[in-house]
Parts: C-alpha cells; structure tokens; sequence
C-alpha cells in the first residue's frame, strides 16, 4: 500500500469516526443553533391548551425531520469523491442542525419534548443517505432536492395547521420552509437529477411513516 493510499483510507476512518461522535451529540446532546432563531413582530396572543398540543406534536415531527435530514446529509457528504460537493452537504446540514435548535427549543417552551425514536430517526437516515451517495453524485443531488421538497410540502401542511395565534411558531416554521426551498433549488442548479417516480413514492411513505409515529412518541 503506498502512502497516498494509505493517507486516502485514513481519512475516511477519521471522518467515520467523526461522524459517531456527530451522531451521538445530535442524539444524545442539547442542540446549539449558529443562528438565532427568527421571532415574529408580536407573539403577545396567549394560546388555548388545544393550540399548544397542536404545536407542540407539529414541533416534535419537525425536530424527527431535521434530525434525519442531516444525518442524510451527512450520509451523502461521507461517500462523494467531490469535495466541493461535501462541503456543501456538510453546509446543508449544519443549517438543518439550527433548525433542529429551534424546533426542540419552541417544543420545550409549548411543554413538550422531543421524538424518543431520535437515534432510529438518526441511524437510518443516515443509512440511506450513504446509499444516496454511492448511486452518484448527480443522483445524490437530486436526492436532496426532492428530500427538500417534501419537506417543505409538510411544512406548508403545518403551517395551514396551525393557529394563527401562534406567530412563534409559524415564524420559524416559515423560516425552515424558505430556507429547504433553497436547499432544493440549489441542489437541481448543481446538477441533481430527477429521480424516478417510485423512488419518489418510497420516500414519500417513508417519510409518512415518521410523520406519523413522532407525532405521538
């Protein structure tokens, strides 16, 4: 083994184990956010009991989504040979981690807690994510996009959901769609491809499959 092979096969140990350490602060850590999360111009309204239950399950279903959205991210960023390409799944998920900030934080200010199926949410995703990776880099992309594109369809569904008196809420509900519509636009100007109408679908109902099951644990 020469050395520059050797080096090659170092480094992809070092981020494997990188990544564990990642995986167990997202799971197991309290979340910092880089950003501050947005607040709306007046969050004054006091919301009823049904309203708070309502937003705090919606806070919990995003919390799953962001959790595996980067760790998708992060399954990509570790199998392409493009380092530009890396670093921009490694920016994306950096940017679903602040999401992933707020959305425990807002759930923890409506007394509710996160999905206690994170490190299930985490692990597969993350599976998945590789596997995205190793089909090419320009199905990866689109990977990401329709990824983000599904996830900003649930988070127009909630935003129709929830109470116009929770302007909390919906500020950072807001803010995450706008910010996944980027993510989606970008990865397609990258050069992501269309993906296959039954790929689409197996996302989409595995997608449900969380939805479904963190809105209640």
């Amino acid at each position: 083994m020469d050395r520059f092979t050797h080096q090659r096969r170092q480094s992809f140990v070092d981020r494997c184990l990188a990544e564990v350490d990642n995986a167990l602060r997202v799971i197991m850590a309290e979340p910092a956010a880089a950003k501050t999360a947005p607040l709306p111009a007046d969050d004054s309204a006091t919301l009823s009991n049904d309203e708070q239950d309502l937003a705090r399950r919606l806070m919990r279903v995003n919390h799953a989504g962001e959790t595996a959205a980067q760790a998708l991210y992060r399954g990509q960023a570790l199998v392409t040979q493009d380092p530009e390409l890396r670093q921009d799944l490694l920016t994306a998920a950096a940017e679903e981690h602040d999401h992933l900030a707020w959305c425990q934080r807002r759930a923890e200010q409506l007394g509710g807690g996160v999905s206690r199926l994170a490190p299930l949410w985490y692990s597969g995703s993350f599976a998945i994510g590789v596997a995205a990776g190793l089909a090419g880099d320009k199905a990866s992309l689109g990977f990401l996009a329709e990824t983000e594109k599904q996830v900003t369809a649930h988070l127009e569904d909630h935003l129709e959901r929830l109470s116009e008196n929770d302007q909390t809420t919906r500020a950072i509900l807001e803010q995450m769609r706008d910010d996944e519509i980027q993510h989606s636009e970008g990865a397609m100007q990258r050069g992501g491809i269309n993906l296959p109408g039954p790929v689409k679908k197996i996302m989409a109902a595995t997608s449900k499959v969380m939805t479904t099951v963190s809105y209640r644990v």
